[in-house]
């Protein structure tokens, strides 16, 4: 009788390899330095237009197809912030009679959430140690 030959496990799809980890703390560090330096000069409204609500839908498909792909805690809190970050930049591009002070709020929760997910990028950085064995 024939033993069932094991599945191999899929790799993760960021975590353990060095440029995407850099690569996607750079990308979301600048949105984060972006966002605060529109909060910082008081410009916190988000632009409205078909092809920016467009844009920001599109984005957002891509990272929700991505994160089937997500094998840890890490890859999810990665994608999941980006999620959060793309549905609230599609709802408030699509909301043109929004109200200020909703507005600068919702633009402080995103800034958190690119800082979050640029940690969570930095966690998917194999370390000296686990590049070893």
């Amino acid at each position: 009788m024939e033993e069932p030959i094991a599945k191999p496990r899929r790799a993760h799809l960021i975590c353990g390899t060095m440029f995407w980890g850099l690569a996607g703390f750079a990308i979301c560090a600048y949105f984060a330095h972006a966002y605060y330096a529109d909060l910082r000069d008081g410009d916190f409204y988000w632009q409205s237009g078909w092809w920016t609500v467009l844009t920001w839908a599109v984005w957002l498909v891509l990272a929700a197809g991505l994160v089937s792909e997500a094998r840890c805690w890490r890859e999810d809190l990665f994608f999941g912030s980006l999620i959060a970050v793309f549905v609230i930049g599609l709802v408030f591009s699509a909301w043109s009679s929004v109200q200020p002070r909703t507005a600068m709020f919702a633009r402080e929760v995103s800034l958190g959430l690119w800082v979050l997910a640029a940690f969570a990028s930095l966690m998917t950085i194999p370390s000296p140690a686990s590049s070893n064995k």
